[in-house]
């Protein structure tokens, strides 16, 4: 089970999975996870801005921290704490990366790569957002 290291006092919601990683388990997921969210109240009005950047992460994590192979996992926590809104963990057991070698996609050429969107995505759409561990580790944030 990940580890989930919260630094949050006033949780409505904790909930911590491990999927395989299979791209095919992403909308199931993150559709359960809305769903919960939605119900207890959770990044109220911007569960669009939350939903996108979970599917984006996930699906970052499993094809490109886990290469498609579905006999590794991806570990994600999601909570939501009353004063610091929806926090969000995905790790994938992958290489990692360099955030800041990642090429602008909205520059030059990137602009008509088919590829390349998720993490510009994940930074447009939320508060807060850290990668650790080497790039396998992402924490997003949205008040």
């Amino acid at each position: 089970m990940p580890r989930c290291e919260f630094e949050a006092c006033n949780l409505i919601m904790r909930l911590e999975t491990v999927i395989p990683a299979e791209i095919d388990e992403v909308s199931p997921v993150v559709d359960r996870v809305m769903d919960l969210a939605r119900q207890m109240k959770c990044a109220t009005g911007k569960e669009m801005e939350v939903e996108t950047a979970l599917r984006e992460a996930l699906a970052n994590a499993i094809v490109h921290g886990c290469k498609n192979d579905p006999n590794k996992k991806v570990q994600f926590c999601v909570a939501c704490d009353e004063s610091r809104g929806m926090l969000i963990i995905v790790r994938s057991p992958g290489e990692g990366f360099d955030p800041a070698s990642i090429p602008n996609p909205t520059i030059g050429q990137n602009v008509y790569s088919t590829h390349g969107r998720g993490i510009f995505l994940i930074n447009q759409l939320m508060d807060e957002v850290k990668f650790k561990d080497g790039g396998t580790e992402i924490f997003m944030r949205k008040k």
